[in-house]
């Protein structure tokens, strides 16, 4: 086994792959360049040394590394697993890799800091690739008041939860660890944030942050349902989704978009195009065009100065 985990290593997704690999004997590669990424320089490390696995972290590295994959496909024949977790890996990003490395098996991870890896989901060459839906070991789906667990096949979105072996809390901040390792029924459960749904199979449906969702009408909209289809547009390079004041609905849907290069984005064209995949009352309402996305360097979006830059845009002040 021959691990390149993508930069930065500090990362958590990158430091679980990485100690997973060493403890079992086998090597972890990294490129010439370990400080951002490169395309052109990570393809050729994992051709030059033989690298069996590459962890990315979600869409912010997969696009560019798609960029990049032509002049490389042919070149790496040990690849054999694409792995990402710690930020959402578009169903149409896996399909593109699995086109071009048909020989690829593309795993999407779930879990967080507090909970640890959680679960996953293979995708490979002649299947559709899809996004957000899990088989997770040891993690359940709590009723969104916390009085318990929600049962299979229900249409009600609850809280994901792991129980077992749970943090003790936060450091010095005892609110944060009342939230967020709550005792249900007798049991303390880790509870990082996310809302989800439990099939009648058992496979959990990870729909999005609860802190980053938006609430329109009544309705609740998940932003990384939003940044997924738009993602898509052949002429957006990256988008990330907020919510800013509505007088009428309380919020709106926000979009912030950078273009690919060389193209021009049309939002009457960005909200056509979103609307063969959602339902009307989540699709932008006001488009942002940037020449560069802000993303923290694990790749994750920087919500905060999305939305400050939205909210600039459409005259707002910000709280």
């Amino acid at each position: 086994m021959r691990v390149l985990p993508a930069p930065p290593l500090m990362h958590g997704a990158a430091q679980w792959v990485s100690f997973g690999a060493l403890h079992k004997g086998g090597a972890v590669v990294m490129q010439a360049k370990p400080e951002r990424l490169d395309a052109d320089d990570l393809w050729g490390t994992v051709a030059r040394e033989g690298v069996t696995m590459l962890t990315i972290v979600g869409d912010a590295f997969a696009r560019p590394l798609l960029d990049g994959l032509e002049a490389w496909a042919d070149k790496l024949g040990k690849l054999f697993v694409i792995g990402s977790g710690g930020a959402i890996f578009s169903a149409h990003h896996k399909q593109a890799f699995l086109e071009r490395l048909p020989h690829v098996t593309v795993v999407d991870g779930f879990g967080a800091s507090e909970t640890g890896a959680q679960g996953s989901q293979a995708s490979r060459a002649g299947e559709q690739a899809s996004s957000g839906s899990f088989h997770m070991t040891d993690t359940v789906v709590l009723k969104q008041d916390l009085s318990g667990r929600l049962a299979a096949g229900t249409e009600e979105i609850g809280w994901v939860g792991r129980p077992g072996y749970v943090p003790l809390g936060y450091y010095k901040d005892a609110a944060k660890t009342a939230r967020t390792f709550p005792v249900v029924e007798g049991t303390r459960y880790a509870v990082p944030g996310d809302h989800a749904r439990l099939k009648a199979d058992g496979t959990i449906v990870v729909l999005g942050r609860g802190s980053v969702s938006i609430n329109s009408g009544g309705e609740k909209i998940y932003a990384e349902e939003v940044e997924e289809v738009l993602r898509r547009h052949p002429a957006v390079y990256d988008a990330v989704v907020v919510g800013t004041p509505d007088e009428r609905f309380g919020e709106q849907v926000t979009a912030v978009v950078q273009p690919r290069a060389g193209e021009d984005v049309v939002a009457a064209d960005l909200v056509e195009f979103a609307g063969k995949f959602l339902a009307r009352y989540k699709l932008p309402k006001t488009t942002v065009l940037v020449a560069e996305m802000v993303r923290s360097p694990s790749g994750k979006p920087d919500y905060r100065w999305a939305k400050a830059r939205a909210m600039e845009a459409r005259g707002l002040a910000t709280s």
